[in-house]
């Protein structure tokens, strides 16, 4: 979870603020070899893969900040949060894959760092492989689960989080429905937020807002990172050499790293990517198979897709994109930002009725309509009424939430339950309408890996 840390350092960097600078950043970093020992790994492909990591280390933690973020409780010592990121050849693109912490993982032969005994291959939650093995398994597990090599290490806690955040101003994150998690005490209305370090952690560690868990705990993930991203790049922090020194500072104070991860590395990465954007960054996470396979001894862990999966480590592998290409936007004036909803449009049936005697308005609704991701029935109908004022939209109480989504497409429009009408919408256009607001889903995953780009997730 802390995760968005280590992705933070390779975006500061982007400002090229200078070798001085960074040079003197360098000496804060804990360096760890996790490649030690590491024989018969995967054959390197085309870019760069990062493995980060996000512990459960609070060691540094204050007693208020322990109690105000929930944050009690012993540490586990294992991973919260495992991302594996691929940086293109060319420097246009970060990939970032999300890999569950209960996912089902079968552990190398190795000796257990905390007990000292030696253990023969065996199946465990993947988060286990680091309090087993530490970075050295964590990095062997990932490998033979995914067929890449990983060429840097970084790891993040709480601490470096937290300061991070607050380091950039904050983060602004948005979301269509209210969130409330009484284990975090995350607790966010509907709308527009900017979170303080201590508040983006309580975001980032949710489980309990949905039924998606875990999950969708780690689709928020990726929205914090595509925020992170849009701040870091849009405040002047990377032009600014002093508060550039002050952000990376605490980025850097409590992450650890390999010592091939260095000042020349950075630079190097700084100097290629300084036009990153949130659009530059694309996130997924590994396609599930059985999000509930039973192990005997560890429980319920999540097991991947194994055709799916193979095909998403072959792209990162052969350094292809993982969302499809978007079409160039028409000429002409720009488009409005969309307006946040929890039920993606496409999946929302909709049947339009003209209720005024204006001639061609339900055509004209219907389009736009479809236009912005309705389905529609293109053939729209007169109402019943032809003097209606206020466009109604009359729904099944079983589909509040996509009637809700669909009102927020029709501005002033009045909401009308009728039970038993069925997943079918039904739009009555009255004399007050004006115009369709673009709408769009919270995650809007497409493609073959269920992939959203950053500027896609950030707030409108």
């Amino acid at each position: 979870m802390r995760v968005a840390t280590g992705l933070s350092v390779l975006v500061l960097g982007a400002g090229g603020i200078g070798h001085a600078v960074i040079s003197g950043l360098e000496d804060g970093i804990g360096r760890i070899d996790p490649f030690k020992d590491m024989k018969n790994r995967p054959q390197g492909g085309h870019g760069m893969n990062l493995l980060l990591v996000g512990t459960d280390g609070r060691d540094t933690i204050t007693e208020a900040e322990r109690q105000k973020y929930r944050l009690g409780g012993a540490p586990c010592h294992c991973t919260d949060t495992i991302m594996l990121v691929h940086l293109s050849a060319d420097r246009q693109r970060a990939s970032v894959v999300s890999l569950p912490r209960d996912s089902y993982a079968e552990l190398p032969a190795h000796t257990d760092r905390t007990t000292g005994k030696r253990h023969e291959s065996h199946p465990v939650k993947l988060n286990a492989a680091y309090a087993e093995g530490g970075p050295t398994l964590t990095v062997r597990t990932v490998e033979s689960m995914t067929g890449v090599k990983v060429d840097h290490y970084l790891e993040v806690d709480f601490t470096s989080f937290m300061k991070t955040v607050d380091a950039v101003g904050g983060v602004e994150i948005c979301t269509a429905r209210p969130m409330k998690d009484s284990y975090t005490g995350l607790d966010l209305p509907a709308g527009s937020h900017e979170l303080d370090g201590g508040q983006a952690l309580q975001y980032v560690r949710s489980r309990h807002v949905d039924v998606a868990s875990d999950l969708g705990r780690m689709e928020r993930q990726q929205k914090f990172v595509a925020a992170l991203i849009k701040r870091a790049t849009s405040s002047g922090v990377l032009l600014n050499p002093v508060r550039f020194q002050q952000v990376a500072a605490s980025a850097l104070g409590s992450v650890r790293a390999d010592a091939g991860f260095g000042t020349e590395q950075m630079l190097a990465l700084g100097k290629a990517m300084k036009d990153f954007r949130p659009a530059s960054s694309e996130f997924t996470s590994v396609p599930i198979g059985d999000p509930g396979f039973p192990v005997k001894g560890i429980g319920s862990t999540v097991r991947w897709d194994e055709k799916k999966s193979r095909k998403l480590f072959q792209a990162l592998r052969e350094d292809k994109p993982l969302a499809p290409a978007k079409p160039k936007p028409a000429a002409g004036p720009e488009r409005p930002p969309a307006t946040l909803v929890d039920v993606a449009p496409q999946d929302i049936r909709v049947q339009v009725y003209n209720g005024t005697t204006k001639d061609g308005l339900g055509r004209t609704v219907d389009e736009a309509l479809r236009a912005t991701g309705f389905t529609t029935g293109e053939a729209p109908l007169n109402g019943e009424l032809r003097d209606l004022r206020r466009t109604l939209v009359e729904y099944d109480p079983r589909w509040d939430r996509s009637a809700k989504s669909l009102a927020a497409a029709l501005p002033g429009s009045e909401l009308k339950a009728v039970k038993g009408r069925g997943p079918l919408m039904k739009v009555t256009v009255g004399s007050d309408f004006t115009k369709v607001q673009r709408v769009k889903a919270e995650s809007p995953q497409t493609g073959e890996f269920s992939t959203v780009t950053g500027d896609e997730v950030v707030c409108p």
